[in-house]
């Protein structure tokens, strides 16, 4: 198929199929990084969307960012053995992962991340990089499945010797990763009470992206994300914030960025794409989400949905 029938064929399916198919169907065409939502979710047990959680993609290597609930079960959803083609994220194949803070619904995925895979064959430890107290957090964590891990070592079941294990990497401000794929660098925001809440800068081979974690408007993250290509970012509804009773009014803005805020971040970073995720809408459909930033906002802006990819 020629270049001009290639470009023609994918501005057709994208009318029919919609974004998240059309950035799928391109990107694993040409090789590039993909960005992968496994969850959007936040702490309601929302069915249509999964605890937070994204996947990072490069050259078969998937860089995991947040434990949400669900999240291995999003990823094995696009592996090639439940139908899906992207082979990075083969359950046994999730090895390496980063938190930006330790709030329940950020974690609460996180034994399935061990366990798991190691289940389907992972043979090697997980690598994790997150904010002080993530060294304890999976300390306990091994405690509670000390049975389970003895019984799959010692009995019948198959199991690989090193798949259960995790080497913790607790981070601070800067560079905290880097191999021939990606440099990751962390930086802190400001959270409410959380005095360890980080966003991430991710550096691949034709990409910069920042994704924010859990945030209120900060001007670190403003500076820090300059350049990027993509930033992806939390958000509420401010126009649905008014709805809320008067200690959510309070919360909310101490803990996370309102989508006027956000359109005032995003016109001093230009992103060449803003992706919102965590997003409390209360209500409100993703169009309305996006209307209430491009009100301000001239840039392109997308409400990513569970197993977008873009």
């Amino acid at each position: 198929m020629s270049l001009t029938k290639s470009i023609v064929f994918i501005l057709i399916y994208s009318l029919l199929s919609g974004t998240a198919a059309v950035c799928q169907m391109m990107d694993s065409a040409s090789g590039q990084t993909q960005i992968i939502f496994l969850g959007t979710g936040t702490p309601n047990p929302d069915p249509a969307h999964a605890g937070s959680s994204i996947a990072i993609v490069v050259n078969n290597q998937a860089y995991l960012v947040d434990f949400g609930p669900g999240l291995v079960r999003q990823a094995a959803a696009l592996s090639p053995r439940y139908g899906g083609n992207i082979d990075a994220l083969s359950v046994k194949n999730l090895t390496i992962a980063f938190l930006t803070h330790l709030h329940s619904d950020h974690t609460t995925g996180y034994p399935d991340l061990i366990f798991t895979p190691w289940v389907m064959g992972r043979d090697k430890p997980l690598e994790v990089y997150g904010p002080a107290g993530i060294q304890d957090m999976t300390k306990h964590i091994l405690k509670a499945y000390r049975e389970d891990i003895r019984i799959r070592l010692d009995g019948l079941e198959p199991a690989t010797e090193n798949g259960w294990k995790v080497n913790t990497h607790e981070i601070k401000d800067g560079i905290i990763y880097k191999d021939q794929n990606i440099e990751v660098e962390a930086f802190l925001v400001e959270h409410g009470n959380w005095e360890n809440a980080y966003g991430f800068i991710f550096t691949t081979p034709d990409r910069k992206i920042a994704i924010s974690g859990d945030t209120k408007p900060c001007q670190k993250l403003i500076d820090k994300c300059q350049g990027v290509d993509v930033l992806i970012h939390e958000v509420y509804s401010q126009e649905q914030l008014q709805y809320r009773t008067k200690f959510w009014q309070n919360y909310h803005p101490q803990f996370h960025t309102s989508t006027v805020e956000l359109a005032e971040i995003a016109n001093q970073i230009k992103p060449d794409l803003l992706l919102l995720y965590h997003q409390l809408a209360w209500g409100t459909t993703d169009e309305e989400l996006v209307k209430e930033i491009t009100k301000t906002y001239t840039g392109k802006v997308i409400s990513a949905k569970d197993l977008d990819i873009f």
